[in-house]
């Protein structure tokens, strides 16, 4: 029992250590022996494509965002966008319809069946060799387009990703640690580009090509992550682009972050399962390591944090300091419900923002696991309810 109790103590060290010190220190040496990243020139006649853009009642929301995918600095005839209403009850469907713009089409399913759904019908209406996908609450800056459809140009690349650059009005809101998370996803992904491929694209924004979008994927699975795999199983690398950024409202309160991070994390463990022929190394190599580094060893953190809770248990009477963790975790657990109730438009106080943060992903992760073990993943796709946010809002 000792020995038990050490080890599940001493499990989420090893791991969080690994994932959030280890692994971007060996990416980092790794990427010293790769040449920097240098995109493809412009073409003499850019390609055209197809801006995907799945929504369900986004009527608030969704024509600026047309406004900022259409004014791009792209050429107007090799542009089209294509929404497709997952059966919004509200005007969505209308203002799709009216927009008064030949280049954005709309296509409603019958009935609500959810984003991969939206994204697998919409494969017989796209046009162009390429697609980018994007959602329905971001903002396109102008020169962020061509930088991306610059990588495909690289016929060994299926697959390009934007940088997140999460905004947010600070006055009022509670989460602007995520800011710092995205940012630290933003630098692996950097890291993974140089070393080979990424493992997972942003859902927010990124491109791949048109056949590989057209791959049909069961609709429990989250398509961002997984296209990065379905882009190396055909053969090609996934990539990010620095320059290709879109501005990512924040979720303005930790009680929605918890909901976005559960239904996230249930799904990535999801498509995770799918993919596990791609942690492979004798098939895939250093792709396999990076999905095992960055995806599994992540999300297996959360469970072992029980570890915190159960090890001092069991070492009461060789290591009773031990039981300080339990503390800690209960303590942390209350924190996360006090932000969860903390009232929507009053700013989080600083010194309970980053902890708050911090234990609303532990508990999203136990409920992601939780969800996948007991099969009870969420039937239905529910799109994050991000703020407007203006374009120089902070970041």
């Amino acid at each position: 029992m000792t020995i038990l109790g050490w080890m599940l103590i001493a499990a989420p060290v090893l791991l969080g250590g690994f994932a959030f010190i280890g692994y971007p220190a060996i990416l980092w040496l790794w990427s010293r022996f790769r040449p920097p990243t240098v995109l493809p020139p412009e073409p003499a006649e850019w390609p055209e494509l197809t801006v995907l853009i799945v929504a369900y009642n986004e009527e608030r929301r969704l024509g600026r965002t047309l406004q900022h995918a259409l004014a791009v600095d792209y050429p107007a005839d090799r542009l089209n966008v294509l929404v497709v209403s997952d059966a919004s009850t509200d005007g969505t469907d209308a203002m799709v319809t009216n927009f008064g713009d030949p280049r954005v089409r709309l296509l409603r399913m019958p009935e609500r069946a959810g984003k991969p759904a939206g994204e697998n019908a919409a494969g017989p209406m796209l046009r162009g060799d390429l697609v980018v996908s994007i959602d329905a609450s971001i903002l396109i800056p102008r020169d962020s387009l061509k930088p991306l459809i610059r990588a495909l140009l690289d016929p060994a690349v299926g697959l390009a990703s934007g940088r997140d650059i999460s905004i947010g009005d600070e006055s009022r809101e509670g989460n602007k640690t995520e800011s710092s998370y995205v940012g630290l996803e933003m630098q692996l992904r950097a890291l993974e580009t140089r070393v080979h491929s990424i493992v997972g694209a942003s859902g927010c924004f990124y491109a791949n090509r048109r056949h590989l979008q057209q791959v049909q994927l069961p609709t429990g699975l989250a398509r961002d992550f997984a296209a990065a795999s379905v882009a190396r199983s055909h053969g090609y690398r996934a990539v990010s682009v620095d320059a290709a950024t879109c501005l990512v409202p924040r979720t303005p309160t930790l009680k929605a972050e918890l909901r976005r991070k559960s239904r996230t994390m249930s799904r990535g463990l999801a498509t995770l399962a799918y993919l596990r022929a791609m942690l492979n190394p004798f098939r895939y190599g250093s792709y396999a390591f990076m999905m095992a580094s960055h995806k599994l060893v992540r999300w297996l953190l959360f469970p072992s944090l029980l570890g915190w809770i159960i090890g001092p248990l069991l070492l009461l009477r060789s290591a009773p300091w031990t039981l300080v963790l339990t503390a800690g975790m209960t303590v942390g657990i209350g924190l996360a419900r006090l932000v969860v109730a903390w009232p929507e438009g009053k700013r989080l106080p600083r010194v309970v923002a980053l902890p708050g943060y911090v234990f609303i992903s532990i508990l999203a992760g136990w409920l992601a696991w939780w969800q996948l073990f007991t099969n009870q993943q969420q039937s239905m796709w529910e799109p994050t309810q991000r703020p407007s946010v203006e374009p120089t809002a902070t970041a």
